[in-house]
């Protein structure tokens, strides 16, 4: 087990920490793990937690759903972890999930998923979909057109999501025109067919679940054939300002994502956490809302640790699930009835300094409703 003693000969709260820092998920699992170590660092720096470092032990599952599964056991048997922060993909998530329930362990979830789930495991803090699926419909039926294009990679959450933003258009008169999936390692020979289909059918918008490397081959492969995001945007979840910098400004400029944080949110709090993981990471890093969930995750786990003082997730968590922050988002709070954060939602269009222009925000945050109970009550799908 690794271990040291703090200054005052204590030892460390042991936490780990389950991000690619290799393989195609990686451009954007490698700011979750910023962002991620970044707060550690701000908290050690502060004294710890009742004067204990969090001492992260880190592994690369390397995009495989299997070495996470493998590291996650590993992490609760082995190195005598109680609480993972890690997973970007849901199928990675659903990996660990057995895992960690079967050990009573606790994982911290920082990414936007399709909903539909509840473990007692897992804390989620990124975004349910109607925190970001029911604004970006929204947004597009009132300003880019109804008939919509989907393409995604071909695993649980673009299908999942698909089938609600499906419903979610449908009820308000959308029409999905095409839908089409590419293996999650797809390169641009697999997506060249798709783009001719979507000439043919000409759609006013494409939705985008494609992530990865994937997700540059897609937007760039979009611009060499010619296609304009003036008259037809990709429309995105997943495409953040990390995904905008590998694919290039230029390529970006124009297309449109539905997130709970920016990098250009204004605030002071977003331009101090901007400010440190540009000091840490390079100055010419971007935040983004995958890196800005898993740094506040973390200080939630630390304000839970700091009033139990045990890393017994059965006494840390229900700590964690009735807390609330400002997060560089925004105030930010739990919701304890299913173990999700509730989260800003806004709309944002990139610039060619591959930022985003915020277009649309809620005016505080949207209560987080994973299985979309409200929203289907509000707008009933025929």
């Amino acid at each position: 087990m690794l271990s040291r003693k703090s200054s005052a000969g204590l030892e460390p709260w042991l936490v780990g920490v389950l991000f690619s820092q290799t393989g195609v998920m990686s451009v954007i699992e490698q700011t979750q793990l910023r962002g991620t170590l970044l707060a550690i660092e701000e908290i050690n720096a502060g004294g710890g937690v009742n004067g204990r470092e969090l001492l992260p032990i880190v592994y690369d599952p390397a995009s495989e759903d299997s070495l996470f599964r493998y590291y996650a056991q590993k992490l609760l048997i082995e190195d005598g972890v109680a609480a993972i922060f890690g997973c970007y993909t849901s199928s990675s998530r659903k990996a660990v999930l057995p895992i960690v329930e079967r050990l009573n362990g606790l994982l911290m979830y920082p990414t936007l998923y399709e909903g539909f789930e509840y473990s007692s495991s897992i804390i989620y803090t990124g975004a349910t979909p109607n925190q970001n699926s029911c604004a970006l419909v929204q947004f597009l039926l009132e300003n880019c057109g109804r008939r919509c294009y989907f393409v995604g990679s071909d695993y649980v959450y673009p299908r999942e999501t698909n089938r609600t933003m499906r419903e979610l258009l449908h009820a308000r008169g959308g029409e999905i025109v095409g839908e089409a999936y590419i293996p999650v390692r797809a390169g641009r020979k697999d997506l060249r067919p798709i783009l001719r289909d979507i000439k043919n059918l000409m759609p006013e918008t494409i939705f985008s679940t494609v992530v990865g490397n994937s997700t540059t081959y897609l937007y760039q492969t979009y611009a060499e054939m010619g296609f304009d995001p003036r008259s037809m945007p990709i429309a995105s979840l997943t495409t953040t300002e990390s995904e905008i910098r590998a694919m290039g400004y230029d390529v970006g400029e124009g297309h449109i994502t539905a997130a709970s944080y920016f990098q250009s949110v204004e605030g002071e709090l977003n331009n101090a956490f901007v400010g440190r993981y540009k000091k840490q990471f390079g100055g010419d890093e971007p935040t983004n809302m995958c890196a800005e969930a898993a740094y506040f995750q973390v200080h939630l786990l630390a304000r839970g640790l700091e009033q139990t003082n045990t890393m017994d997730p059965d006494l840390l968590r229900p700590m964690i699930l009735h807390s609330e922050m400002e997060a560089p988002q925004g105030p930010i709070s739990m919701n304890p009835l299913c173990s999700h954060a509730n989260l800003w939602s806004r709309v944002g269009r990139a610039n060619r300094a591959g930022q985003f222009d915020i277009l649309s925000q809620s005016h505080g945050t949207v209560v987080a409703d994973p299985y979309m109970m409200e929203v289907t009550a509000t707008f009933p799908v025929p």
